[in-house]
């Protein structure tokens, strides 16, 4: 039997449905790999899903996420465990990106999201280590346009790296998302303007980008 990662609703708490050796089209019950393929693991003692991006995306910042069920997500403060790996065969720009994708539209047409560059973070390139964080929305602003346009306005730093349990709090309020990592009491990265605007509502995404190996772990939704 598969362990399991247990997805916390305000008092509900739900288990989620094995997914190894099934293909990334498939939909179990409480879990739609989205361009990804996707499994349930033991790793390193804890319960997780792993995600990795299917290699025929080529794009970046694309709907690359595990979607979960549940009731719509406008409000409310998501809180889970990350940790990114490098794949052996990841390009030399692969950072270990892993993150959030949140407020998807059911069509996955259209989404929030904020993620972790782990290899960024304590790079001793001070460029780098600017850009350990980054929010993104899909399809229109990605990563590439928002630094052209705005540049340092939607990634930060922060103390974050790869190979290691990173615990992501997202506080989400409204047009205004707020990053919190490992338990501090400032966030590492606010963004006051979700492009999608602050009545947009949808599912919660696993997102991960290329090259990477993403655990997911103790994932807990408050919605308000």
């Amino acid at each position: 039997m598969h362990p399991r990662l247990f997805l916390l609703l305000a008092s509900a708490t739900l288990g989620f449905a094995p997914l190894a050796a099934r293909p990334a089209g498939f939909d179990p019950a409480g879990l739609q790999p989205v361009g990804v393929a996707a499994a349930t693991v033991d790793f390193q003692g804890r319960s997780a899903v792993r995600v990795t991006k299917s290699p025929a995306i080529a794009a970046f910042d694309e709907p690359t996420f595990v979607r979960l069920a549940g009731p719509d997500f406008r409000d409310g403060t998501i809180e889970v465990e990350v940790q990114g790996r490098l794949l052996p065969d990841a390009p030399d720009f692969a950072r270990g990106f892993i993150g959030l994708a949140f407020r998807i539209a059911p069509d996955n047409a259209r989404f929030e999201s904020v993620y972790l560059r782990p290899a960024n973070g304590r790079s001793a390139d001070p460029v780098r280590r600017a850009r350990a964080t980054q929010y993104f929305s899909y399809p229109d602003f990605k990563f590439d346009r928002l630094r052209r346009e705005a540049p340092g306005r939607y990634e930060s730093g922060a103390d974050v790296a790869l190979d290691r349990w990173i615990a992501l709090k997202l506080v989400v309020r409204g047009g205004t998302a707020r990053l919190y990592l490992d338990g501090a009491a400032q966030p590492v990265l606010v963004v006051p303007d979700l492009k999608h605007g602050p009545e947009a509502a949808g599912a919660v995404g696993l997102w991960v980008d290329v090259g990477t190996e993403g655990y997911f772990a103790n994932l807990r939704i408050r919605r308000s």
